[in-house]
C-alpha cells in the first residue's frame, strides 16, 4: 500500500509537470487573448475538481443519513469521506475564484464584480465554509447530521452556478463548453486542458485519501476513548 501511495504521488507530480509544459510552451496562444488564455488550463480543472468533490460529499452525506442508525460503523466511514471531499472542494472552489479574479483583472480591468457566476460561486464557498465550521466547533452525532443537511443544501447551489451564465447575461463570458454553436476550444488547445485536468484531479484524490485516513484514525481514537470511559464507569 505504501508503494502504491508513493507511485501515485510520483505519477501525479509527473502529470502536473508535463501538463505545465504543454500549457505554457506547447499549445498555441489564443488568437484573441494571447498568453492570458493559458490560465484556462488551471481555471477549468479546479472548477471540475470542485464539482467532483462536492458531488462525493453530498453522496456520502446522503448515505450517512440513510444508514447512521442501522450501520453506524459504515456510516462513520462515509462521514469521513464526506469531510475529506468537502475540504478539497472548498480548496478548489477558492482556487477557481482566485484564478478567475486574476483573469478578470487582466481581461476586464477589475478583480471582482457581483456577476451572477461569481456571486453564486461565492455563496457556494461560504455554505461549505459553514459546513466545515460546524464540523470544527460541534461534536457528536448531532454535528454529523447537521453537516450532512448543510451539504445537501449547499449542493443545490451547484446547478445554479453551472447554469448562471446561461440564465443571465452578465460580466462573465458565455459558456466555453456545451454552450451551443461556435463554443469550445480549438483542438490544438485540448492536450493542455486534458493533461492539467488529469493532474489536478489526481492531486485532489491523493489529498482526499490522506485526509480520509487521518479522519478515520481520529474517529477510531474517539471510539476507543468512549469504550475506555464506559469500561471505567
Amino acid at each position: 500500500m505504501k508503494l502504491f501511495r508513493w507511485l501515485w504521488v510520483a505519477a501525479t507530480l509527473a502529470v502536473l509537470a508535463y501538463g505545465f509544459r504543454v500549457a505554457m510552451y506547447v499549445v498555441p496562444a489564443d488568437v484573441n487573448q494571447g498568453d492570458l488564455s493559458r490560465i484556462l488550463y488551471y481555471h477549468v480543472p479546479t472548477w471540475c475538481g470542485m464539482g467532483l468533490f462536492f458531488t462525493i460529499n453530498v453522496i456520502c452525506s446522503i448515505v450517512y443519513l440513510a444508514i447512521r442508525n442501522r450501520n453506524p460503523l459504515r456510516a462513520l466511514k462515509t462521514d469521513a469521506l464526506a469531510l475529506a471531499s468537502a475540504e478539497m472542494g472548498v480548496v478548489y472552489c477558492l482556487v477557481g475564484m482566485t484564478t478567475g479574479s486574476i483573469w478578470g483583472k487582466a481581461a476586464w480591468g477589475i478583480w471582482w464584480t457581483w456577476d451572477a457566476r461569481l456571486t453564486t460561486t461565492l455563496v457556494l464557498w461560504l455554505i461549505y465554509i459553514a459546513y466545515l465550521l460546524v464540523r470544527r466547533f460541534i461534536a457528536g452525532q448531532e454535528m454529523r447530521v447537521m453537516a450532512a443537511v448543510i451539504a445537501i443544501f449547499g449542493f443545490a447551489d451547484i446547478p445554479i452556478v453551472y447554469m448562471s451564465t446561461r440564465w443571465w447575461r452578465t460580466q462573465h463570458p458565455s459558456p466555453v463548453f456545451f454552450g451551443g454553436p461556435n463554443t469550445g476550444l480549438d483542438p490544438s488547445m485540448m492536450p493542455a486542458l486534458w493533461w492539467n485536468m488529469a493532474g489536478w484531479l489526481a492531486w485532489g484524490v491523493m489529498v482526499v485519501a490522506i485526509r480520509y485516513s487521518a479522519e478515520r484514525r481520529h474517529q477510531i481514537a474517539d471510539l476507543d476513548a468512549g469504550d475506555a470511559a464506559l469500561g471505567a464507569a
